[in-house]
């Protein structure tokens, strides 16, 4: 596969996500998760306590300060897809970029306490 085609699969595949997170969140169920559903059943949701995260940018799948409900939940899911691809792109350039000694020192001492 020549690079070229490597970029535009990567580049159609990053759209994909972006858009179907953009696009999709909107359509997520308003009905209460598995965890909440039980927590109500059971009587313990009385005793939830506020989270930290709760006056945060994205709280409540939800943009801060964006008045329309569908663009608000399009921005946060985007925003969310665009955080999850930085941080997975960072780790794997860090884990990637390891000295290739490195591995091979990790290796030999694996093999030598065997």
């Amino acid at each position: 596969m020549s690079l070229l085609s490597r970029h535009r699969l990567a580049a159609a595949v990053l759209l994909s996500a972006l858009l179907i997170a953009g696009v999709a969140s909107f359509y997520a169920s308003s009905h209460p998760d598995g965890l909440n559903k039980v927590a109500q059943q059971t009587g313990f949701a009385k005793s939830e306590q506020r989270s930290a995260a709760a006056d945060g940018p994205f709280a409540g799948y939800a943009t801060k300060g964006v008045q329309n409900p569908r663009l608000s939940r399009g921005v946060a899911g985007i925003s969310g897809a665009a955080l999850v691809l930085v941080i997975g792109s960072g780790l794997f350039w860090v884990i990637r970029r390891r000295p290739a000694r490195d591995a091979d020192s990790a290796a030999s001492s694996v093999s030598k306490g065997s």
